[in-house]
């Protein structure tokens, strides 16, 4: 693994809040999604065991090549990952119409930038699965959403590191229909 990409050290709790994940996704096998921060690409390899298609985002380039190796290593094909910013990479889909049915955030501390709201705003998932070590700014970016036409269905703290303040939430947000 490369020295700054970021995975759950953490891994009985962590296969607890990719199940939580997973079960918020709600796959149906037919659906593509876009897992942006996506660090090692385990979550994008989880979803993908229900999903049509899954695209990884990450903007450390040795991380991705350790998510492909880990895809290969596993026999996933309906993946595939890009070395980018989310931001940038995000607001090229919206610019060019495409469309994801879910976004997956699993964002730096620091929460989600107002152009990558903007961007999957312009994308419109039907649903996106927030997984957040910081609750404040999990609280911030889902008042951004919610004025994007988004609304809250639930979160589910898990705890990664018991006898610490550290928890991570996991999110679902649903699109308001029109």
């Amino acid at each position: 693994m490369p020295p700054h990409a970021f995975f759950q050290v953490n891994q009985e709790q962590a296969e607890k809040l990719y199940n939580i994940a997973l079960s918020y996704a709600d796959l149906k096998g037919n659906e593509t999604v876009i897992d942006a921060y996506c660090g090692t690409g385990t979550i994008s390899l989880y979803l993908a065991q229900k999903a049509k298609h899954v695209i990884g985002i990450e903007i450390i380039p040795a991380a991705i090549e350790n998510e492909e190796k880990n895809a290969e290593k596993n026999h996933v094909k309906n993946v595939e990952f890009h070395a980018a910013d989310a931001a940038d990479y995000l607001s090229q889909v919206a610019k060019k119409g495409k469309s994801a049915d879910i976004i997956g955030l699993d964002s730096i501390r620091a929460g989600c930038s107002e152009k990558v709201i903007d961007a999957i705003s312009e994308i419109k998932p039907k649903k996106i699965v927030y997984i957040s070590c910081n609750v404040s700014t999990l609280a911030r970016d889902i008042e951004r959403l919610t004025q994007k036409g988004y609304t809250l269905q639930k979160v589910q703290p898990v705890d990664m590191f018991p006898e610490t303040m550290h928890v991570e939430c996991v999110a679902l947000m649903s699109e308001v229909a029109p």
